[in-house]
């Protein structure tokens, strides 16, 4: 894909296929297509916002809404009871797809996921 910049937004439009998983009039997820264990999700709002700060009130206040309610399910399906909720923003701090994203992340043991060490 050339542009990887309107790679969410083509998702959402249906002409990028995904298995979605929620949606919304502002808010949207989808399994990860490079999954770090089974169930791996993205929330991401609808319209592009490279940056958590950039987004509107209404639309964050959605996200954060939605978000304990798509960890709840996500650990319900994959039978895990730890998990991670990651968001980047900008390259210094590894976001890839410069639109605002939050990744979901079952953790089904100690070796699953991340590889982070604090």
């Amino acid at each position: 894909m050339s542009d990887i910049g309107s790679l969410f937004e083509k998702i959402v439009a249906g002409k990028i296929p995904s298995y979605k998983v929620y949606e919304d009039d502002l808010v949207f997820a989808f399994l990860d297509i490079n999954p770090l264990a089974p169930g791996h999700t993205l929330v991401i709002p609808k319209k592009k916002y490279e940056t958590l700060d950039k987004v509107p009130d209404e639309t964050a206040a959605a996200i954060g809404k939605v978000l304990p309610r798509l960890a709840r399910a996500i650990m319900k399906a994959t039978e895990c009871k730890d998990y991670n909720i990651l968001q980047n923003n900008g390259t210094v701090a590894h976001q890839f797809v410069p639109h605002v994203h939050f990744h979901i992340i079952p953790r089904p043991n100690a070796k699953a996921g991340l590889g982070l060490s604090w």
